[in-house]
């Protein structure tokens, strides 16, 4: 088959897939994702208990004769329960924690304020830190809870404000300011060890599913990771009728390279192979190892036409390309036969049509694309596109 195409423009360098940042992996989104899943539904059960602690309390001071305090208390419920209704109906995460706390703080500010039954409102405090460190993040929290000392201090120290209703004796001052400073600290060295753990083990999986899927001498996939981006594409060319193409490449003649100059100059020959690679294909394609010296190209949203123009491209760069090791000159080609979707039912078959281009580029002497790319331009008999 022979396709007549024009000579392709000279090559793009593309940022290096390694180089990018290991946040953006599927493991990392899926863990971060179950971690606000897990934040939420801790809020809402907080939330419940809130409510019936609110209106626990509240009916207390109700029949202790303190009717404008349970009712402040009860009229509390109303913020919390409309937060969570809003929950569920946008599932708006950050709201609902910003709504939540905003409602305690407004909370606890009452109760300092107002004092509660017997001047024990302020001692609710002693619950915020570990809520507000867990809501938030410490440089965050440390400075919500500085706003908090403040409020406390404001009302301690000018108990005639309109809307201090509660006096306190120096007494209770020094020890609450003493046991919420204690508590405070605590809750802030938890909070920083196990954010400190917790990114120790997001890091070690992030290492172990990037080694999972990664060829260790190349840095390009291996062939468990590009398996399962084929049946990926494969899925959704089903489902959309998007094709992809493929290109299964072999470096000629590689045996000889490892007899004539050693495998250690093999296999810097395979790395400045990947590099190559890299640096010609699309942002959105994958390269892998498939195995040895046999090299994969997943061309996602590409027919047969682009992909062999794109293939004959790799080809003549690298036919064009310096391969040295040591100094020494290393005689490196490729050959490569390239598949569409369009003409297969499965990705076994896929792959077993582009082995059999590939070995057809082969037998035809090497150092060509399979199917056959010619170029306009006028060129020697048999001689392929460069």
């Amino acid at each position: 088959m022979n396709i007549i195409t024009k000579a392709p423009p000279q090559s793009t360098a593309y940022p290096d897939r390694a180089a990018m940042t290991i946040n953006a992996s599927p493991g990392y989104k899926a863990t971060r994702e179950r971690e606000d899943a897990q934040v939420s539904r801790v809020l809402t059960w907080l939330s419940l208990a809130a409510i019936l602690c609110l209106f626990g309390i509240g009916a207390k001071a109700w029949l202790s004769g303190h009717i404008n305090h349970a009712q402040a208390l009860w009229s509390f419920i109303v913020p919390v329960l409309a937060n969570m209704l809003w929950f569920v109906k946008t599932g708006n995460r950050e709201a609902h924690k910003i709504g939540l706390l905003v409602t305690v703080s407004v909370l606890f500010t009452y109760l300092i304020a107002n004092g509660g039954e017997s001047n024990t409102g302020p001692l609710w405090f002693y619950v915020f830190p570990p809520l507000l460190f867990f809501l938030t993040n410490l440089k965050t929290g440390t400075m919500i809870l500085l706003l908090v000392y403040l409020v406390a201090i404001i009302v301690f120290q000018f108990p005639n404000l309109p809307f201090v209703l509660a006096e306190y004796n120096n007494d209770f001052i020094i020890r609450f300011f003493a046991t919420l400073s204690f508590v405070s600290i605590f809750c802030f060295v938890l909070e920083a060890s196990r954010l400190k753990a917790r990114n120790e083990l997001l890091n070690l999986a992030q290492t172990h599913e990037q080694a999972a899927k990664t060829d260790e001498l190349t840095g390009l996939s291996n062939r468990r990771d590009i398996l399962n981006r084929l049946k990926e594409e494969f899925s959704r060319y089903q489902r959309s009728g998007r094709h992809f193409s493929i290109a299964l490449i072999d470096l000629d003649l590689f045996k000889t390279i490892n007899d004539q100059y050693g495998h250690n100059a093999g296999d810097e020959a395979l790395k400045q192979f990947a590099d190559l690679v890299q640096s010609v294909i699309r942002q959105t394609d994958v390269a892998a190892r498939w195995g040895g010296e046999e090299f994969l190209v997943l061309l996602p949203d590409t027919s047969l036409i682009p992909a062999l123009t794109l293939a004959e491209r790799l080809r003549r760069e690298v036919a064009n390309n310096a391969f040295t090791y040591h100094g020494q000159y290393l005689p490196v080609t490729m050959s490569a036969g390239v598949c569409s979707i369009a003409q297969m039912d499965s990705i076994d078959n896929l792959l077993k049509h582009a082995d059999t281009q590939l070995y057809s580029a082969k037998e035809a002497g090497r150092n060509r694309i399979s199917p056959r790319v010619r170029c306009q331009e006028p060129v020697a008999p048999n001689k392929p596109c460069a």
